[in-house]
């Protein structure tokens, strides 16, 4: 064994020793180190309290109640022969609606009662006066098929003059469950011959169909007030309703006939709406109104107000034209 084999001996026996050295100083480190951590214990965690304010109650805004007809004001004058006129097209979007509502109120104002039964299932002659459909407990549904008296379903006084028959999406259904019913045909006839002598004026807005909401309607008037768009499809549709006519007049109503045919939409600065003018009054000759309603957008929005025209812009064309046609029904009596 040589010098260097005692060397390396030596130094392998010498490096144990200093690895135990160098972890008993680290050791003796740690602990010194872990003697000076201060511990500190926090406060447990504490939610700062909030006031809490009192929270304020919206108002409650309850919907005007329906009055019945036993609310209805006095009436000032002597009511004459009551004339029942259905407004009737089976063209849609021809204007009805907007008459029976603009009509019925201009004649109102003009101091006559008025009568507005609205036999369309949509129901815009109600709504487009403001009436809230979920608030009516019986509408013309019931005094058609539940033999409801027809003034617990009047509406009195929606406007000056003007009381209101409404309409709800019960009526849909009507044109069903009337097939089955006796006299099927009278039953507004009926309702409303118990009404003639307490109005001036009974207006029926039609559904635009032939159904039998029609066929009551077309029993029950007297006469036939028919709106006609100006345009190009003016006449589509107006001699089936012509046609019904005649057979409702030889079979169930005698006394049926046209009232007058008014001209709605007319634009005069269309070469289009003067044509269907002259068409139309070639056709039904003098019973044609003089007055043309224009095609306003005012006409358009009133009945999302739930005005008719004379409230919400009296001053406008659409109020002006209907005030002059009700000058014109007025005239023909």
């Amino acid at each position: 064994m040589g010098f260097f084999d005692g060397l390396r001996r030596d130094k392998k026996q010498a490096e144990p020793v200093q690895q135990e050295q160098r972890v008993e100083a680290d050791t003796v480190e740690d602990e010194i180190a872990i003697e000076h951590i201060e511990v500190v214990e926090r406060a447990p965690h504490e939610t700062p309290s909030v006031e809490e304010e009192p929270i304020e109650e919206c108002p409650v805004i309850e919907p005007t109640p329906i009055r019945s007809y036993r609310d209805k004001k006095p009436v000032t004058h002597v009511v004459g022969q009551t004339k029942i006129m259905a407004i009737i097209n089976q063209k849609g979007g021809v204007g009805k609606s907007t008459t029976a509502i603009n009509l019925s109120a201009a004649l109102g104002e003009l101091g006559k009662q008025v009568l507005l039964v609205d036999l369309d299932p949509q129901g815009n002659s109600s709504s487009g006066l403001g009436i809230e459909k979920s608030q009516v407990n019986n509408c013309i549904y019931d005094v058609l098929l539940n033999d409801v008296p027809i003034e617990e379903v009047i509406i009195p006084d929606v406007c000056e003059g003007l009381d209101l028959v409404p309409a709800t999406i019960n009526l849909a259904g009507a044109e069903v469950e009337l097939v089955a019913e006796m006299a099927r045909e009278n039953r507004l006839k009926d309702a409303v011959g118990s009404l003639r002598g307490k109005y001036d004026y009974v207006f029926i807005d039609c559904p635009p169909s032939l159904g039998l909401l029609t066929v009551n309607a077309l029993v029950a008037a007297d006469k036939l007030l028919i709106p006609i768009q100006c345009e190009f499809y003016a006449l589509e549709g107006v001699t089936k309703l012509l046609d019904s006519m005649k057979r409702v007049k030889t079979r169930l109503n005698p006394t049926l006939d046209i009232y007058g045919v008014l001209m709605t939409m007319y634009d005069g600065r269309t070469t289009l709406s003067r044509q269907v003018v002259e068409e139309v009054r070639a056709y039904f000759g003098r019973l044609v109104f003089e007055t043309q309603i224009p095609r306003t957008v005012k006409l358009s929005e009133a009945p999302s107000f739930g005005q008719p025209i004379t409230l919400y812009d009296p001053s406008g064309k659409g109020a002006q034209s209907y005030m002059s046609l009700a000058k014109e029904v007025i005239a023909r009596d």
